[in-house]
């Protein structure tokens, strides 16, 4: 079935499932990705998940590297079931939803199937249509991509509010990230980014890794950076990963722990979309939409 057979489909189906609705608040969606590997991106979203439900926010994690994934060993988890089972029919989305605390909750994904790292872009929105079935009260829904230009994070992103780019001081991960932005800019029409310096000495530094990526993009793309904030390298968060813990709850106190919940209060002030906003987004139209919304379909 073609991507666009999929969204007519879905959206003939839209009415009958705003009806079901119970969600009552609108819901943030973001993307936390990278250009490359290696740049603690899965770390990032675990963290920020971690301190958001800390704060008092019901979070839902979504593993979306589909061939190596790795939020459940980070979080001590062991799941039955992954998105594999939902691709082949033996489970449904909301079935395969594992607990991680009390508001947080993770999605898994499966680790060392080729065949879920070379999903089509069919079977790409077949997972994403499947969030209409979802009837959890959330705050928060976290996407935690795979690394690149891959067609699952194209799919992911686009289908996001907010698109978080992890940085870290080499040459690499600047040119690849550059890369990703002006794909999803320029191929996609996302215009914002928002951009995390992750292990970098201190706050001056991420500055200055966000400026070097912030002039290449102001000179030749159409798209808006913003700077987030930074995470410090830091030996606490080495050894929370070491105990399969969030470096949040393992060592609240340290400076990387601090970092996180600054930049998780920071979210709070990010406008909040009260209907999706194209692309592939009618995945979120299940959970975004409000009271008003909810109740104009009753009518």
């Amino acid at each position: 079935m073609l991507i666009s057979e999929v969204r007519r489909e879905f959206m003939g189906d839209q009415a009958a499932g705003l009806r079901r609705v119970t969600n009552t608040r609108p819901v943030r969606v973001i993307a936390v990705t990278s250009g490359k590997g290696g740049v603690g991106k899965t770390n990032v979203s675990v963290n920020l998940g971690v301190a958001m439900a800390n704060a008092g926010k019901s979070v839902l994690i979504m593993d979306a590297d589909m061939g190596l994934a790795n939020v459940d060993v980070l979080l001590g988890l062991r799941p039955s079931y992954n998105l594999s089972h939902v691709i082949n029919g033996e489970r449904t989305l909301e079935e395969i939803i594992l607990p991680a605390s009390h508001r947080l909750s993770i999605i898994p994904a499966s680790s060392g199937l080729k065949s879920m790292a070379e999903l089509s872009a069919t079977q790409h929105a077949g997972i994403i249509r499947a969030f209409s079935e979802l009837g959890q009260n959330l705050d928060v829904l976290l996407i935690d991509t795979a690394a690149g230009i891959s067609e699952s994070v194209i799919s992911f992103s686009r289908a996001s509010q907010e698109v978080i780019i992890v940085l870290c001081d080499e040459p690499a991960s600047i040119t690849d990230a550059y890369a990703l932005i002006k794909l999803l800019n320029r191929d996609y029409g996302v215009h914002r980014f928002r951009i995390i310096a992750n292990m970098v000495p201190g706050v001056q530094e991420g500055r200055e890794l966000y400026n070097k990526i912030v002039r290449v993009v102001d000179r030749y793309l159409d798209a808006t950076l913003d700077f987030m904030g930074t995470i410090p390298y830091d030996d606490y968060l080495k050894k929370a990963v070491q105990k399969q813990r969030s470096v949040v709850d393992a060592y609240p106190r340290s400076k990387s722990a601090m970092s996180f919940k600054k930049l998780a209060n920071k979210t709070d002030n990010w406008p909040v979309a009260m209907t999706a906003g194209g692309h592939l987004e009618f995945f979120v139209e299940r959970l975004i939409q409000s009271n008003q919304l909810f109740g104009a379909a009753q009518l």
